[in-house]
């Protein structure tokens, strides 16, 4: 059983990369869904500690890729096998988000100069807790076969 975090800024491709390995047949949650961070940009550690404990998840019938950035990530690292940062420059965060029609979040100035803001700060601490940097400007396909490798069921 393999637990992998996908993290990075809004834009980078995590929900679409995710969206692939699901219909792969992989398990996997986003956390800007389903009332994961019930307080802003902060993931409820106890729902968070369940799934990570999850012994369907620990039997190693599958593995499981949680997706999502949050302020209290960094508490779970440890409860990860592997933690991959997904990047792309920051022109192409700007324009997925401003394009994108299934989150709002990226289409208004002030989401836009905040993307900006995390490019700078948030991003360089995404990347130090980071196992492995992923660019996400690849095909989804050729991303999801990297992280299958991770799962180490590639091929």
């Amino acid at each position: 059983m393999v637990r992998i975090l996908l993290t990075g800024l809004s834009g980078a491709g995590k929900s679409t990369l995710l969206n692939e390995l699901v219909r792969r047949g992989h398990d996997g949650v986003d956390t800007d869904y389903g009332g994961w961070m019930p307080l802003g940009a902060i993931w409820d550690e106890s729902r968070m500690d369940a799934l990570l404990a999850d012994p369907g998840y620990q039997d190693g019938a599958g593995h499981l890729l949680v997706v999502g950035t949050a302020e209290n990530q960094g508490r779970f690292y440890d409860r990860f096998d592997t933690v991959v940062l997904l990047s792309a420059p920051l022109a192409v965060l700007l324009d997925r988000v401003s394009g994108r029609s299934n989150n709002p979040y990226g289409r208004s100035a002030s989401d836009r100069a905040e993307i900006v803001r995390y490019f700078h700060e948030v991003q360089p601490l995404l990347r130090a807790g980071a196992d492995v940097e992923l660019d996400g400007t690849h095909s989804v396909g050729d991303l999801a076969d990297t992280i299958e490798s991770l799962f180490g069921n590639a091929g």
